[in-house]
Formats: structure tokens, C-alpha cells, sequence
């Protein structure tokens, strides 16, 4: 039995109950957990997030195992759970806090980051550019505990039926789960 050699990426891509639960489905995924980061207020709540004056997106702190998968697939991942090329929303969700962004914790993943970014811009996916901001980790903060697994407990919550549900469905289509 190996031991598991682990990375965190940290990333936002609307709200954090969808991003959560997609990174949930991926193998080599250890665990993932919903937080806070990039604003100026230290320990924002939920209810500060959602005004969008902290500063701070929705992220999910994933933990994964650099042996069963690479940063460079999870941002793979990324790219096809949201729509970046949209400023400061994913669907009915708008403001700062639901922002596209991607959080580097080293240089490596800053480097990473900014070709995958430059890849995923230029593949002719989108019709628009992508507008996902990469910049450092900066005041983290776990998010409330009601919030961890939200989607696994909560499935016929009507966010998750109409909004999770319709994304989990496609991506596992589209075969990005195993």
C-alpha cells in the first residue's frame, strides 16, 4: 500500500456546493472542501460572501493525489465544469464571489495555471475569451459546516436538482467521470 503524495489546488468556478460536487466524482480526489478566498475581510461568513463586499470568491479546496492525477488534469476539470468566459456569474448566479478564478499555492502551479489558462483559451471551445483570474492564495477561509457535501446530502434540494444535477449529468456524458 502507497502512501498518498498530495497537492492542493484551490479553485472557484460559480458556487461552490457545484464545484464540490463535481471534484467529488474525480478519482484520485481526496477530499474537497468549500471555502472562502481572495477578499479583504479576515473569517467572512456566508452571509458577508453573498453581498459581494468581501472581496472573496466561492472556492473548493481540493486535495488530491499527485500519483492517481496531475494539477494540470484537475484544471482540465475545471475548464469543463464552468463557463469561464463569463465575468463574475456562472448561470443565475451573479457577483464577485461566484468569479472564475483559479488560486496557485507555488510557483509551479502559477506556471501551470497560466498555460492551461493560454490551452483552454485557445481550443476554440468557447465563442468568447476566458476571463478566469489566476492569482495567489490569499485569506482562506473554510467555509461553514452546512456547507461540506452539500449536494451528496441535499440532492432534491431545488438548487441542486435544477442547477448541480443538470452539470454532474452532462460532465459524466461528456465521460469525465469514471
Amino acid at each position: 500500500m502507497s502512501i498518498a503524495q498530495t497537492e492542493l489546488a484551490t479553485l472557484g468556478g460559480g458556487c461552490f456546493w457545484c464545484v464540490e460536487a463535481v471534484f467529488q466524482r474525480i478519482d484520485g480526489v481526496i477530499s474537497v472542501k468549500p471555502g472562502y478566498a481572495g477578499g479583504y475581510v479576515q473569517n467572512p461568513t456566508y452571509k458577508e460572501i453573498c453581498t459581494g463586499k468581501t472581496g472573496h470568491a466561492e472556492v473548493a479546496a481540493i486535495e488530491f493525489d499527485v500519483k492517481k492525477i496531475t494539477y494540470q488534469q484537475i484544471l482540465n476539470v475545471f475548464w469543463q465544469a464552468h463557463d469561464p468566459t463569463t465575468l463574475n456569474r456562472q448561470g443565475n448566479d451573479v457577483g464577485t464571489q461566484y468569479r472564475s478564478v483559479i488560486f496557485y499555492h507555488d510557483q509551479k502551479q502559477k506556471d501551470e495555471a497560466n498555460k492551461s489558462k493560454t490551452l483552454a483559451n485557445k481550443s476554440g471551445y468557447w465563442k468568447d475569451d476566458i476571463v478566469t483570474e489566476i492569482i495567489e492564495i490569499n485569506n482562506y477561509t473554510d467555509a461553514e459546516d452546512y456547507h461540506y457535501n452539500y449536494y451528496n446530502d441535499n440532492p432534491y434540494q431545488p438548487y441542486c436538482l435544477f442547477v448541480i444535477k443538470p452539470k454532474l449529468d452532462k460532465l459524466e456524458k461528456d465521460g469525465l467521470f469514471e
